[in-house]
């Protein structure tokens, strides 16, 4: 099965897409990145990974607006559009804290078979089309915002070594966890033990208090992700609101 036109399909169908069924084996992708570089057909860009988190909590904008939906998608889909051969590309839905509630997966390495700008339309299909999933029940919208939880077992699985590594969320920034409830001006996100994300490039939230109409509940929620990331040891945090 290639990446092309499958995406958002067997989303609606299925619910879910094992990350077997559309990956590329990376050696096959790697040897494509070294003839590009050979040939002198293009210029070739160094791998990166993109770890892309689609947040199903109720708070979060992105599962009932259709128009914010498609403005993140398409965002995410320049990210994707601008990668090279033998990149890889990993999608999975979070918020509740539980192994049952997010069984969506898809992991795929750029390639030949798997070009950007195809996974880039299919990705961004899906994103735009998450208000419709939820509505037809095929992603089901949660009760509470995992978003520490699952940048953790995220970076434990898949991890941000071997190449840049850049950790996506569409997601409104607003934690409901045993960890914090930043929906509450009194609650503060807490800083991690140690540096756990020490190698990862980046931390992007697309739609950082979306849902609030406040600007300073945004600036106090950019300030606590940007706060915590430091933290964890990502290089890099972007908090966006609009865009």
């Amino acid at each position: 099965m290639n990446a092309p036109s499958t995406l958002l399909a067997a989303a609606t169908a299925v619910g879910l897409l094992g990350g077997g069924v559309m990956a590329v084996d990376a050696a096959k992708s790697a040897n494509a990145y070294l003839r590009v570089a050979e040939a002198g057909d293009q210029v070739a860009v160094a791998p990166r990974r993109i770890i892309i988190g689609i947040d199903l909590s109720k708070s979060n904008p992105l599962i009932d607006n259709p128009p914010f939906a498609e403005k993140v998608g398409q965002r995410v889909a320049s990210e994707v559009r601008s990668l090279g051969f033998a990149s890889e590309v990993h999608v999975r839905t979070f918020g509740n804290f539980d192994a049952t509630s997010n069984t969506f997966a898809f992991d795929t390495t750029i390639s030949t078979r798997a070009r950007p700008e195809a996974v880039a339309a299919e990705i961004q299909k899906l994103i735009s089309g998450t208000p419709m999933l939820v509505e037809r029940g095929k992603w089901v919208a949660q009760n509470n915002t995992n978003i520490v939880a699952f940048l953790d077992n995220s970076v434990l699985s898949i991890g941000c070594s071997g190449m840049p590594t850049t950790v996506m969320l569409a997601s409104d920034g607003i934690e409901d966890s045993e960890y914090a409830r930043l929906d509450r001006e009194d609650s503060r996100l807490p800083l991690p033990d140690g540096h756990p994300f020490r190698g990862c490039a980046e931390l992007q939230i697309l739609g950082v208090g979306q849902g609030t109409r406040s600007p300073s509940e945004t600036m106090r929620l950019r300030a606590q992700w940007g706060r915590w990331a430091e933290q964890a040891g990502f290089s890099r945090f972007l908090g966006l609101n609009d865009w």
